[in-house]
């Protein structure tokens, strides 16, 4: 029930990825207006359920809302599925922080990870660079930061098949003066990390592919992810008209048409669907709130894929075999309150 066009696009995208690779879905919201969506399409032989929940959490809503008050919104109601079995992942384009909260307080977090982030995947130069976070945490410590690292490391190894990931922190220069007080002492506590930590890395590097997993904090890393999505939306737009306008350009435009096409796949975030919540002991996929029916179906395809690689496995594994690296792991000191800290900065 999240997102821009809900339910229609969610409904859309669930029936497709049903259909092209026989996923299982549970649609979680309205009954009625579900089932209005649902009729558009012929769904015989599909694996499509509908699961009823009353309240819904908008994208105005504090993810207190998602944790407290609406117990039985659309998100909270998909990730209990998932904790009693019913389901294995949930994908959502609602409220992000939303679903990060309802993520942390259902399914709990994975032993030794004190702040879960969403990871996203943006094309460089040689392949593409895993950043993270980017809009779990707006207000971090050093530590979490040095726990995206690990996770991060973990991930790109284990699932992007990178052998020996380079991990750089984001920062405004590479020298080890530049920065500010949190990333200068994240600097300090990777320095000693078990992994190919290179240090500072900018914004352009991004791209260039000098480096495979970037981290820094969401505040920092969402304002990257959508100056990176309206960059390339300008940039289709920009060379669209320029070929308009022109003749011999709309002759070299059919040359190169399929140049141009493989160009709007790479960019186009629809293409990879959705982006993981790692550090939960469940699998949870958050898409964007604008998402086509598209992004949808690859945001459930990603989650099928997700689960079969037992990614969650692979990440505890990792975080076992490096995890001891100094400030790397979390020691259960934010236990306690960090379910009423998450409330307060989501």
């Amino acid at each position: 029930m999240g997102g821009d066009n809900a339910p229609a696009t969610e409904v859309e995208g669930a029936v497709s990825a049903s259909r092209q690779w026989d996923i299982a879905v549970a649609l979680v919201g309205d009954t009625d207006r579900i089932n209005l969506e649902l009729a558009k399409y012929d769904v015989s032989g599909l694996d499509i359920q509908i699961k009823h929940a009353s309240e819904v959490v908008g994208m105005h809503d504090s993810a207190s809302d998602a944790v407290r008050k609406k117990k039985d919104s659309s998100i909270r109601v998909a990730f209990n599925l998932v904790k009693t079995g019913e389901a294995h992942a949930v994908v959502s384009a609602g409220n992000s922080g939303a679903t990060m909260a309802a993520g942390i307080f259902v399914t709990k977090r994975i032993r030794g990870i004190d702040r879960p982030a969403i990871a996203t995947i943006l094309p460089n130069l040689k392949g593409q660079t895993l950043v993270l976070d980017v809009g779990g945490n707006v207000d971090c410590k050093a530590s979490h930061l040095a726990q995206f690292a690990l996770m991060g490391e973990a991930y790109a190894r284990n699932i992007l098949d990178t052998p020996n990931p380079r991990v750089g922190l984001l920062s405004n220069g590479s020298e080890e003066k530049k920065g500010t007080e949190l990333t200068r002492e994240a600097h300090h506590l990777l320095k000693d990390s078990a992994f190919n930590y290179i240090g500072y890395v900018e914004g352009r590097d991004i791209y260039q592919g000098t480096v495979d997993v970037v981290v820094c904090d969401g505040f920092v890393g969402n304002v990257v992810l959508k100056v990176s999505e309206g960059l390339a939306d300008a940039i289709s737009t920009m060379l669209r008209r320029e070929i308009g306008n022109r003749f011999l350009a709309k002759v070299g435009y059919l040359l190169a048409r399929p140049a141009f096409k493989a160009f709007k796949k790479k960019v186009d975030y629809a293409e990879y669907g959705g982006a993981p919540l790692l550090g939960i002991e469940g699998v949870g996929m958050i898409c964007h709130g604008g998402s086509t029916p598209v992004a949808v179906k690859n945001a459930i395809r990603m989650a099928r894929d997700y689960v079969a690689m037992d990614v969650n496995g692979k990440l505890v594994a990792q975080l076992h075999k490096i995890g001891d690296a100094a400030g790397c792991k979390g020691d259960g000191a934010e236990a306690e309150s960090h379910e009423q800290m998450t409330l307060k900065t989501l």
